[in-house]
């Protein structure tokens, strides 16, 4: 309003002072002045409905801090840090929980749980159809639906031959690199090209470059890191979206979406990839999807189903190599498994490798790929919600992490920081795991996918990939971390921006070993 005022003074030609702005000026800075001191105040008040729940003086009167935490991308090991200050209910906003209680894992998650928060909306492009993320109720399961046919025991067995293809191209590539190559973008280019080929019919070609030239990668980081911190503010996510440069990057995924579906429809049905189940092709449903729908959730997969196994597959790796003993029982079971003369694609054996699948558990236990994850709310006018007996306030928005609760040696013990892949068999050499007093595993506190109808619809085809490459990978290869590789330093590196991921490179070297196994 001053500059209002400035400037319709100018247009009259007064030539205002600093005596006749003075009373203004006092009056907005008195006005805003006391309205957000008495907001701070009331925030901090025992009059405030959440002023019951502990948590850090900041986050209880302002937004600020949470936007501060989503910038140093340490949400998850801050929110650790708080818990094991605070106990299982913290308060990390005005109107936000945090909840480490497994019991309040189907309590929110479940399928009698909350519906999505306000979290979401920064997830949704105003310009195009919802994809899976932001739908809720009736619309959510009718799409759901869809993906479930899309991701099935079939349609995996359909994509195992396009799996297949990436995988071996990946040993072929990393080969032709000279000296050491740094696995964190080498994964990320083979789960791309197999997501591309999954539903699209592939495009991608990043494995084939060896790089991401059309810079689909870097758009996605840059994408989490502007949605992991506006999620906090969800009221400013329209009004940015209509400025031009801001949402140039919906503009751009939106833009390869539609190209690569495109491509999809013009090639036709010639497999039975995930477009052909998205789309409805085989005519199930009474109203088929729109291509605006698919083109949404196509987007979806691509951003979240090939980020997020490119980091799970580097964090495996990087316990792994970090641990010769584990490395050399997941190989020696794979070659157990698999015996002389055995197809290492055959994954109806992938069932067998169960120490590989306690590695593969471990790994996301410990380094789950969305550590934090999305907020649930407590709707307005349902007068509140009881969750492991505590009374939280209807407009309360919380969050069950998955990182906080997968190290909590409440669920499991001993070693509940540590890389200990047996704690998830029945047996180790010493025993019976359960015999042992101290041992703890709450396989219900595990929930690296999410839980209940939110849950991840592709973890069973994120298995498969990864159980595939680490097979053809161990058996032809020897893989070494570069000398003056420093582990604790590539471990403190990861970041969260929705999706955890490491900051410097994974170098490691490739040298070919003779295998009796195709």
């Amino acid at each position: 309003m001053p500059s209002v005022s400035l400037a319709l003074c100018d247009y009259l030609g007064f030539a205002p002072t600093w005596q006749a702005l003075h009373p203004v000026v006092t009056s907005y800075t008195l006005f805003y002045g006391i309205l957000s001191v008495s907001v701070v105040a009331y925030r901090l008040s025992p009059l405030h409905p959440m002023y019951a729940f502990p948590g850090p003086r900041l986050a209880r009167f302002s937004k600020l801090w949470s936007m501060w935490v989503a910038h140093t991308g340490r949400q998850f090991t801050i929110y650790q840090e708080l818990h094991e200050k605070y106990g299982p209910f913290v308060r990390v906003g005005p109107n936000d929980l945090s909840i480490s209680d497994p019991k309040a894992i189907p309590a929110v998650l479940g399928s009698g749980g909350l519906p999505r928060g306000r979290f979401y909306e920064v997830h949704s492009d105003p310009n195009a159809p919802s994809n899976l993320v932001v739908l809720k109720g009736e619309e959510h399961s009718n799409r759901k639906r869809l993906w479930k046919r899309g991701m099935g025991p079939e349609a995996l067995h359909e994509y195992t031959d396009m799996m297949a293809y990436r995988a071996n191209l990946f040993l072929d590539r990393v080969a032709e690199v000279p000296g050491p190559i740094n696995l964190v973008p080498w994964f990320g280019y083979f789960s791309f090209d197999c997501m591309g080929d999954m539903i699209f019919g592939g495009g991608f070609e990043m494995l084939r470059d060896g790089a991401d030239k059309d810079g689909l990668w870097g758009l996605i980081e840059g994408y989490f890191v502007a949605t992991s911190f506006l999620c906090h503010i969800p009221w400013i996510a329209k009004p940015l979206s209509r400025i031009p440069i801001v949402a140039k990057r919906f503009v751009k995924l939106r833009s390869f979406g539609a190209e690569f579906a495109a491509e999809r429809v013009k090639k036709g049905s010639m497999k039975k990839d995930l477009w052909y189940h998205l789309i409805d092709e085989a005519g199930l449903e009474k109203q088929p999807p729109s291509k605006g729908s698919v083109i949404s959730d196509g987007t979806l997969a691509i951003i979240a189903g090939a980020d997020t196994s490119a980091r799970v597959l580097a964090a495996f790796f990087y316990f792994l190599l970090t641990d010769p003993v584990q490395y050399s029982r997941v190989r020696n079971e794979i070659e157990k498994v698999f015996a002389e003369g055995g197809n290492l694609l055959d994954t109806s054996k992938y069932d067998d490798l169960v120490y590989l699948d306690a590695c593969i558990t471990e790994t996301l236990r410990l380094l789950p790929p969305v550590p934090t994850g999305g907020r649930r709310r407590v709707v307005e006018g349902t007068g509140g919600r009881v969750i492991c007996g505590r009374f939280v306030p209807e407009g309360t928005e919380i969050y069950v992490p998955p990182y906080v609760l997968q190290r909590d040696p409440k669920n499991f013990s001993p070693r509940a920081e540590e890389f200990w892949p047996d704690r998830w068999l029945q047996k180790t050499n010493s025993g019976s795991l359960k015999e042992d007093p101290s041992f703890v595993l709450n396989a219900a506190a595990l929930i690296p996918f999410s839980h209940g109808p939110g849950m991840c619809v592709a973890k069973n085809l994120a298995r498969q990939e990864m159980k595939m490459l680490v097979c053809l990978v161990l058996t032809r290869y020897d893989v070494q971390t570069v000398e003056g590789f420093n582990k604790d330093e590539f471990l403190s590196s990861f970041r969260e921006h929705f999706v955890m991921r490491p900051m410097i490179p994974l170098n490691v070297t490739f040298r070919p070993r003779e295998s009796k196994l195709i």
